[in-house]
């Protein structure tokens, strides 16, 4: 297969990305993928690997622990989702996606066990975590960052074994919100951890008495064995002073925007220095944060006006996008915003989250998805919050929209649907 073969075979499975998943956790199971990659020989075992959950963070952390091994000098795999403009861009081998052609080659090498096995069709994000976790064994990686997809024990990850398990935290998203929703979600994250190993937790309201009862070897906690003393708005991103059960690190530069961010390095130190069971050195810590990247979270895209992308599209990314804008984007000149969301969410709680009457206007737009919330609905949500809305269905469009708005001195932020933020970053000079 090429690339686009490879495209092709995929879209003709089920996407639960694109078409949620119906049904309850308990219909769930992970025997089919655990049966597929025992046939291909169980690739996931020829190296370590860290599993990364939570409802937020996760990537951003998954991007902070690449940079930390590669610069201590090993050949990281990296496995993330969901992607911004290919598909490629989720599994990246020493810092770079890919190649489209190898990426044919890996559906490939699965589907054709598909079909010696006799299996039926499988997922979307089972075929591409197989085809990776099958990738990264062939390329001799000396270690695997895994992110998880959605939850953790069903998941499609879930099929390796975690040297050192993540949890970044526990919010609201693709959930009720019923009683009770914290526990059930945090156990189905917990499912990811490897009795006897250890876990680190980047948030531990509610998680700590659950993770218990996973047996892991340790428990690391943002909080209480790890500290984070010091957090603040540098030039160009964070500084932060970071105290982990191994040691301290003082000073350090974090070039990404956000206060989360500065919680996500911390967790980030903390599970490199569980995986290595020894302290970080500061050459290492330093040269790490310091080229770090993480593509669409709070990323400047241009100046004059000042435009920012952020997917920021559930309650959790809302409250940390607004906590940024308030912080670190405050100047006083006028607020814009254009959003489109996918359905899943409530918008209304994600726009007021987002503290969406604070925008001088609010530019809503439809994402090219068949689970974009129409521009109409979202700007009826904008509305009921207190916000100043306008319609512009196209994306494109809405940003161009907005930029017309803004005045040099102004902020035009763009948020909400991965697919939305990958338009605003593939304009190139807006």
């Amino acid at each position: 297969m090429d690339e686009l073969e490879a495209l092709d075979h995929l879209d003709s499975l089920i996407n639960y990305e694109v078409t949620p998943r119906a049904g309850a956790i308990e219909g769930l199971s992970l025997e089919p993928m655990l049966g597929f990659m025992s046939a291909i020989g169980d690739p996931q075992d020829a190296y370590p690997v860290i599993h990364l959950t939570g409802t937020n963070g996760k990537g951003s952390t998954s991007r902070m622990l690449e940079r930390i091994l590669t610069v201590m000098g090993l050949r990281v795999g990296l496995y993330t989702s969901p992607h911004l403009h290919d598909v490629t861009e989720r599994i990246r081998v020493g810092g770079e996606s890919i190649e489209a052609d190898d990426f044919g080659q890996a559906i490939a090498d699965v589907v054709s066990v598909e079909e010696v096995q006799g299996l039926g069709p499988r997922t979307w994000f089972d075929t591409v975590t197989s085809a990776a976790l099958l990738y990264f064994a062939n390329e001799a990686v000396d270690v695997a960052i895994v992110e998880v997809g959605m939850l953790g024990r069903f998941d499609s990850t879930n099929v390796v074994h975690a040297d050192v398990a993540v949890i970044a935290n526990v919010s609201l998203d693709h959930s009720s919100g019923g009683a009770g929703w914290r526990e059930e979600i945090a156990r189905e994250k917990a499912g990811i951890i490897e009795a006897g190993r250890p876990v680190v937790i980047g948030e531990p309201k509610g998680l700590l008495e659950i993770v218990a009862e996973e047996d892991p070897g340790s428990v690391v906690a943002l909080g209480r064995d790890v500290s984070l003393d010091r957090n603040d708005f540098a030039v160009g991103g964070r500084l932060i002073d970071v105290t982990t059960p191994r040691g301290s690190h003082e000073e350090v530069f974090v070039a990404l925007h956000g206060e989360h961010q500065g919680i996500n390095a911390a967790v980030a130190i903390a599970a490199a220095e569980e995986f290595f069971d020894a302290p970080l050195g500061e050459e290492i810590v330093t040269e790490a944060f310091e080229t770090v990247v993480v593509p669409g979270r709070l990323e400047v895209v241009q100046n004059a006006p000042t435009v920012l992308v952020d997917a920021a599209h559930n309650i959790g990314g809302a409250e940390a996008l607004s906590v940024a804008v308030r912080e670190e984007f405050g100047t006083g000149a006028r607020r814009f915003l254009v959003i489109g969301m996918q359905d899943g969410r409530d918008p209304v709680a994600v726009l007021g989250a987002m503290d969406a009457a604070s925008y001088d206007v609010v530019v809503a737009c439809t994402p090219p998805t068949a689970r974009g919330i129409p521009a109409e609905d979202l700007a009826r949500a904008a509305e009921t919050v207190g916000a100043r809305a306008d319609v512009v269905v196209d994306v494109d469009a809405a940003i161009e929209h907005a930029l017309g708005l803004a005045a040099d001195d102004d902020l035009v932020v763009v948020a909400g649907s991965t697919t939305v933020v990958a338009i605003a970053l593939g304009l190139g000079d807006l």
